[in-house]
């Protein structure tokens, strides 16, 4: 089946590996040393982070012809209701009150000016779009919604849950109608890493890309370090131009000149320098939050363990049944299984667990509750879910 798609967890179900190659993950977490996340390295990540497509409009542009999509039939308030999201710092000021928001063409200058987050296009003299490509930031990276909904400062490491992807590549041209109907069945925020390797189908969240500095794995099924999944998903999802290899997924792609390889310390280091959001003041309620901490203490702490949230960093992993988790995705990976989910930013990216099933942190708790046999009372369930809202 053809590589397709997407950018999605866009470098970032990230993973770190700074061969791109998935041999023996190397130890993680922190970088190692000073110079991993010296200020230069953090700044060229950035870079890569939000502007580099790694060669990737061979993809959306020679394949799915995205470039012809967006210029003919994406005005900004389409593009606002699909969950892209614009960089209100690239606008001059005053332009959105000067401008058509029902224009494609107002997309166009958009893109001209590098406004539009995840999006690089090329437009030349007679405002025709002649490149487009993705990078990281489409999927992890959103805005703080300052001047409107959906246009405001850019807040890289937070998942765009607003964003349809699926529905986005079902705009192609190019796709026959039941690939775009299963595109067309994701829903925001949503994303299948595999569907084009495996042709499956049971798309995963959008996971943060902050807070990764003390976690060893960050993919729902802890395939790998975070350099192996921003290789696997900028060369096997973007489209970029880059090598990756991995025997037990039967994947191996090379290209030259390498596109990825050489960018990937950089963006590691910048990804984990992203800290992750604090709740806002007022968010949660202090009392109750110090009860719920005794209950997680004394039901959460055995997989949920040290500086991660995460008995992964250990190297352990999860049959589905045993957490009560629909394993229909882990089949479909090396491990077979899941790592426990790390915790950071809760408060800030529902729904919850590898699918979305739970929409609430109420629902989590109750899900493991139940499941765990934990046997908590009402009380007990809301103070966990308060002291939840602090991590």
């Amino acid at each position: 089946m053809p590589r397709t798609p997407l950018a999605v967890l866009s470098c970032a179900w990230l993973s770190t590996f700074a061969s791109g190659c998935a041999q023996a993950p190397a130890a993680p977490g922190p970088a190692a040393s000073g110079q991993a996340l010296s200020p230069a390295m953090i700044a060229e990540g950035q870079r890569i982070f939000r502007f580099d497509t790694f060669g990737d409009e061979q993809l959306w542009t020679d394949q799915l012809q995205m470039h012809q999509v967006v210029e003919t039939a994406v005005d900004p308030t389409t593009a606002l209701a699909v969950g892209l999201k614009v960089d209100a710092d690239a606008l001059p000021p005053g332009i959105l009150g000067t401008v058509d928001l029902t224009s494609p063409a107002t997309t166009v200058a958009l893109l001209k000016l590098n406004a539009v987050v995840g999006l690089q296009a090329t437009v030349d003299a007679g405002n025709h779009i002649t490149k487009l490509g993705v990078t990281c930031a489409l999927c992890h990276s959103t805005v703080d919604d300052s001047v409107m909904p959906g246009i405001g400062h850019r807040k890289d490491g937070w998942p765009n849950r607003d964003l349809d992807v699926g529905r986005i590549i079902a705009l192609s041209p190019a796709l026959p109608p039941a690939k775009k109907a299963v595109y067309n069945g994701w829903g925001p925020g949503k994303y299948d890493p595999r569907y084009n390797i495996d042709g499956l189908n049971t798309p995963l969240v959008l996971p943060p890309a902050y807070g990764l500095k003390h976690i060893r794995n960050e993919t729902y099924t802890g395939d790998a370090p975070i350099s192996y999944w921003n290789a696997y998903v900028a060369v096997t999802q973007m489209g970029g131009q880059g090598n990756f290899a991995d025997p037990r997924l039967g994947i191996n792609v090379t290209h030259t000149p390498d596109l990825v390889t050489p960018k990937l310390p950089a963006l590691r280091a910048y990804q984990l320098s992203l800290r992750a959001p604090a709740p806002p003041a007022g968010s949660f309620d202090k009392i109750a939050a110090t009860r719920g901490r005794a209950v997680f203490g004394q039901h959460c702490m055995g997989c949920h363990v040290g500086a991660s949230g995460s008995d992964n960093n250990g190297g352990k992993l999860h049959a589905p049944t045993e957490t009560g988790m629909d394993g229909a995705y882990a089949a479909r990976t090396v491990n077979k299984a899941y790592r426990t989910t790390p915790l950071r930013g809760l408060w800030q990216h529902p729904p919850y667990f590898h699918d979305g099933s739970a929409a609430t942190l109420a629902e989590v708790v109750a899900h493991y509750d139940t499941v765990r046999g934990l046997h908590l009372t009402q009380a007990q369930r809301d103070d966990l879910v308060e002291y939840l809202k602090t991590l």
